[in-house]
């Protein structure tokens, strides 16, 4: 296999995105419109906007190359949604004779961050790419394209088994949420027949406290008895070592809560001897973002679902469901009415702060216990097949990050 010595300024171009005014947003697509894609898009799709089609020139589909400009973390390479995209992005062109997967997987390199990462100054506030500097940076790359993409044909294949995994974790989590809604919402859990209870006629009564009817037998209470709460650890700049330091622990933020579950990707590490037994994470435990800058993210949650033992930072409170509740919690906190009693009791008024007592004193309706017991029956595959596909990711992204610099600068050869 024939290499060649360039820089990335002789295998791609870079288009920036175009940004239409505000005014123009809508947040239910309708014709005419198309999706403005950015950066937070491809780590959730919990904000998608739309604009006039007409307003803009600057599109991208599902296999271009998109580069984050802005920080924080800056420089981020993305890929797999289609619509236009805005100023905070740019798109990667690959020049001819150059293959986009190999392109891709080249630019996601962590020797490549570090180097943008440098030399990137800040810019009203945020860092943005240098793409002067980013151009110069060398590369080395087979000069046929069938080589180039035979080289990173693995990696292709982990990040398509990465992807079945979540596209399977996204089902599970519908699966979860209908099973929810169908029974604490809906009210059709199985009678004593295994017959849906309210369909079926099951006696219903009001309930003054939760202003509604819920099925005879059942009771209101507070998320508090059901729960321990737990603050994450304050550490400082000076605190802060490397993960190959003796007697560190990994910390996870806010950003490491993405969808319904936490990522164990990007950790501060400080010595263990900062952080207490009850701030740290064990599975199936939930983090919840206590305080953000953004309003956005205050409330937010996701399931912990590894083994291995992290810690979490003072923006982040770790909440435990009484065990007999495990599954029942960690629906009810994904659930719309949990989302919106936060953002009434505290986006709505302007405060970026969750408080303890927000969380504990959470209305929550409680079902008999037959019908928790049974639910928890229910979940429990459910449960445990997210954590495993969770568990693979993780495992397999790491093995990803290792042979990348290892493909692309020789050390490992492809036949």
């Amino acid at each position: 296999m024939k290499f060649n010595y360039l820089k990335i300024k002789d295998v791609c171009d870079f288009v920036g995105g175009s940004q239409p005014p505000k005014s123009q947003f809508i947040y239910v697509s309708k014709p005419g419109y198309v999706r403005l894609i950015q950066t937070r898009d491809y780590k959730t799709d919990a904000f998608p906007t739309y604009i006039p089609i007409s307003s803009t020139k600057k599109f991208c589909d599902e296999f271009d190359i998109m580069i984050g400009r802005y920080g924080p973390p800056i420089f981020q390479i993305c890929r797999g949604l289609k619509g236009a995209y805005n100023v905070a992005l740019l798109k990667v062109i690959p020049k001819e004779g150059v293959s986009r997967d190999f392109l891709y997987y080249f630019l996601k390199q962590d020797s490549v961050f570090q180097y943008v990462d440098k030399l990137s100054a800040r810019t009203g506030g945020q860092t943005g790419v240098d793409l002067v500097s980013l151009k110069e940076y060398p590369v080395r790359i087979p000069e046929e394209i069938e080589c180039q993409e035979k080289l990173v044909t693995i990696l292709s294949v982990i990040d398509k088994k990465i992807a079945l995994n979540n596209r399977i974790n996204t089902e599970l989590e519908a699966m979860a949420k209908t099973l929810y809604d169908y029974w604490f919402v809906q009210f059709d859990f199985p009678d004593a027949n295994g017959k849906p209870y309210k369909t079926s006629g099951g006696k219903m009564e009001y309930n003054a406290t939760l202003k509604r009817e819920i099925p005879a037998g059942w009771n209101d209470s507070i998320l508090g008895k059901f729960i321990e709460l737990d603050r994450g650890v304050t550490y400082s700049k000076e605190d802060v070592r490397t993960q190959d330091d003796k007697d560190t622990i990994g910390i996870l933020r806010a950003t490491n809560v993405t969808g319904n579950n936490v990522d164990i990707d990007d950790l501060v590490f400080i010595p263990s001897s900062r952080v207490n037994v009850n701030q740290m994470l064990n599975k199936f435990d939930i983090l919840i973002v206590m305080s953000s800058g953004s309003k956005e993210h205050v409330g937010k949650n996701g399931v912990y679902y590894f083994e291995k033992k992290h810690a979490f930072g003072a923006f982040c409170s770790k909440i435990t469901p009484v065990r007999k509740y495990r599954y029942f919690i960690n629906t009810f906190l994904q659930s719309k009415w949990f989302k919106s009693y936060i953002n009434n009791q505290c986006l709505g008024t302007n405060i970026n702060n969750l408080t303890n007592t927000h969380i504990t004193n959470c209305e929550i309706i409680c079902p008999t216990p037959d019908v928790v017991a049974l639910f928890e029956n229910k979940m429990m595959p459910i449960y445990n097949k997210l954590a495993s596909n969770t568990q693979e990711n993780s495992h397999l992204i790491q093995l990803r990050d290792w042979l990348l610099p290892l493909l692309m600068n020789g050390q490992v050869t492809v036949k």
